[in-house]
């Protein structure tokens, strides 16, 4: 279960960094190349897939 829990928080981390790179810019191809909202939607849910990180990693 800690093992499920710690891969589905790492999706989540690594959907929020490119969702934020391709806010700024850097990663193309997609209609939200360069559009400011999904680098806060990107930044949001690197803080939900950090959180669960801590939260799947802590002891019980």
């Amino acid at each position: 279960m800690r093992l499920t829990k710690n891969l589905l928080a790492l999706i989540v981390l690594a959907m929020g960094a490119l969702w934020s790179l391709q806010g700024i810019g850097v990663v193309g191809g997609s209609f939200m190349t360069g559009q400011s909202q999904w680098l806060y939607i990107g930044l949001a849910a690197m803080l939900a897939g950090l959180a669960g990180l801590v939260w799947a990693n802590r002891s019980p």
